[in-house]
């Protein structure tokens, strides 16, 4: 049976082959073997008893042995996607000037993703166009970790099979693909009940898309959803989407480890993997020379960061976890961790802002903190995602702390830096959660007292340890009223550390003007000008420019106003600012510090 599992591995190149401890180990074995009934134990002789077969079995090769061997490295991976089909002929990976319509659902590393494939689509020849009509490619880039988030994608769909319905037939056929984490999950079901969509990639496929789409032009459906243990598209320079962009974002690490009970991340996205940090300083030093101002670190577990791409630092040891706080997988040592990596980012350009998101609470060693505290230009803001304030519940979560091991990390980081801003996750209506558990949660709100937080209705999704372990016993009305309690003591208590910041002097990091129809000025004419700092005598400010405002107008809104906008309208009413609902909702007008307070808004202003 093992002889054609073998043709198979070594028709890819990637027979697996025995450590040679192990092969001489064996020889005996497959000799005695030959010699008919000579293998076999005699009576009396004990060497084939259940302990021999356990030291043998312990002594063989491991699991982790066949992956490493089963899967090709990553340099082989990108060999083989970008090697031409030779079914699909000369040239057929190539774009020939056809437009590609690009959306971007969901978290920060699904905008980042955006960027990676258009970066290869363009190597291949394609297009960028922003409007809809003019694409002969649209790829949605999608998010899977709640229902109502796929649910977006297929009402999306729904309009986009009008829009292919009416495509006119002098016209090449319009292509439509879905990307990213939705996906990874659900790609036969995307397939075969939209027959309108013609190819799939998972978040690990993005270099084989010129192929999937060369397949999709000959009128067959694409896919390809492999994950990797590899792949960080290190060697991909993102080309960011606006040049003029005062901000940017840059991957650092891709996966997680964690395996939280709710969370479908690591079935999506695969094992951790932390990209060379070489590759992360050149596109940051990048970044840097074009204008930018602000860069985002991102990753599902950010400061879990792990380099090992440098041969002299594989011994290293593994940084302790926060006191209190553990996981379900063994401390890995060796390679360069997240505070180097800070430490190295930090100096690139220290007229740029550094953030990071989003974060793990196990995950944060005084050498952090302490860089945090002593370097200007990195933004005094944590996320602390705590999901739930029951310890009961956060086990169930597997989330590896308990409520009062999470209290003790708050009140260590403001101890560490002073004046920090907090945000953080969380979740109503878990599984088995009960009153008592859900009042917990809102004394936890009342006693951090956050600056910014995103709430949300717990959502069961398939393959989490949730789904098979345990129900999901909440009513969905129980959800929604839960949701809305924490969102308006979050927002009682938001407005109240908000209030502290009336009077004070906050950096401010100018992105743009405000949208055509919003105003009919640009946003810099709206902020007060530092020789006149009356808010009637307006100054004018190019974008990227750091201004000190002191109440009145701050600038734009860089985080959730009352996590979805809905309150924006209401705020800036106060003072009669014109304001547009952006991208997922945040408000990109101009915002009033004063008016988000009186509206008991959450505020992150850019503060440092």
């Amino acid at each position: 049976m093992l002889r054609p599992l073998s043709r198979v591995l070594g028709a890819a190149g990637t027979r697996p082959r025995r450590p040679s401890s192990w092969a001489a180990r064996s020889e005996p074995r497959a000799c005695a073997s030959g010699g008919g009934s000579s293998a076999r134990p005699t009576k009396g002789k004990q060497s084939w008893g259940l302990e021999d077969f356990s030291a043998r079995l312990a002594a063989g090769p491991t699991l982790q042995h066949f992956l490493s061997n089963a899967a090709p490295p990553q340099e082989t991976c990108r060999q083989l996607a970008e090697q031409p089909d030779p079914d699909l002929g000369s040239g057929a990976l190539e774009g020939h000037k056809r437009r590609v319509y690009l959306e971007s659902y969901g978290c920060q590393m699904n905008v980042n993703d955006t960027e990676i494939a258009w970066t290869i689509l363009q190597r291949s020849g394609y297009l960028r166009t922003k409007r809809l009509e003019e694409a002969d490619v649209i790829l949605l880039v999608t998010c899977s970790v709640r229902e109502k988030a796929e649910q977006v994608i297929w009402n999306r769909l729904r309009h986009l099979a009008a829009l292919k319905s009416k495509r006119l037939q002098t016209r090449a056929p319009l292509r439509i693909g879905i990307l990213g984490c939705m996906a990874e999950r659900l790609r036969e079901e995307i397939l075969h009940r939209e027959k309108l969509v013609d190819l799939v990639a998972g978040p690990d496929a993005y270099r084989d898309l010129p192929r999937l789409l060369a397949v999709a032009e000959s009128g067959q459906q694409a896919a390809n959803v492999l994950l990797s243990l590899e792949e960080t598209y290190a060697d991909v320079l993102p080309v960011h989407t606006s040049p003029s962009a005062t901000s940017a974002f840059v991957s650092i690490m891709r996966g997680c480890d964690n395996m939280c009970s709710y969370c479908i991340v690591p079935f999506t996205r695969g094992r951790e993997r932390s990209r060379p940090m070489a590759s992360i300083l050149q596109e940051v030093k990048l970044l840097s020379d074009q204008g930018v101002k602000e860069v985002t670190l991102l990753g599902q577990n950010v400061n879990s960061y792990r380099d090992t791409s440098e041969v002299q630092f594989r011994a290293a040891a593994a940084p302790g976890l926060s006191r209190g706080f553990s996981t379900v997988y063994k401390a890995r040592e060796g390679g360069l961790r997240f505070a180097h990596l800070l430490d190295q980012a930090s100096r690139v350009d220290p007229e740029m802002r550094i953030r990071f998101t989003s974060p793990h609470p196990k995950d944060f060693p005084d050498e952090v903190l302490q860089l945090i505290r002593e370097r200007p230009n990195v933004c005094k803001q944590l996320h602390l995602p705590a999901q739930s304030g029951s310890s009961r519940v956060l086990a169930a979560m597997r989330r590896g702390y308990t409520r009062e091991a999470y209290e003790e990390l708050v009140q260590h980081v403001r101890e560490s830096i002073p004046g920090v801003v907090l945000s953080s996750d969380f979740i109503a209506g878990f599984c088995g959660e009960t009153e008592d558990d859900h009042q917990q949660t809102v004394s936890l709100l009342r006693q951090v007292r956050y600056n910014v937080g995103f709430l949300f209705a717990y959502s069961m999704r398939q393959k989490t340890r949730a789904y098979h372990r345990l129900q999901d016993d909440v009513p969905g009305a129980v959800k929604h009223r839960r949701l809305e309690e924490l969102i308006a003591v979050f927002r009682e208590e938001a407005s109240r550390a908000n209030g502290a910041l009336v009077g004070r002097t906050q950096l401010v990091l100018v992105e743009g003007v405000s949208a055509p129809g919003s105003t009919s000025h640009p946003l810099a004419e709206r902020l007060p000008s530092p020789q006149a700092p009356s808010l009637g005598v307006p100054g004018r400010f190019p974008a990227g420019t750091d201004l000190q405002a002191r109440n009145g107008p701050v600038g734009v809104c860089r985080g959730q106003v009352c996590g979805c906008g809905r309150y924006s309208a209401l705020a800036l009413g106060h003072c009669g600012l014109p304001w547009r609902t952006g991208l997922r909702g945040l408000n990109r007008g101009p915002v009033c510090l004063r008016a988000l307070v009186a509206a008991g808004c959450a505020w992150q202003g850019g503060v440092d």
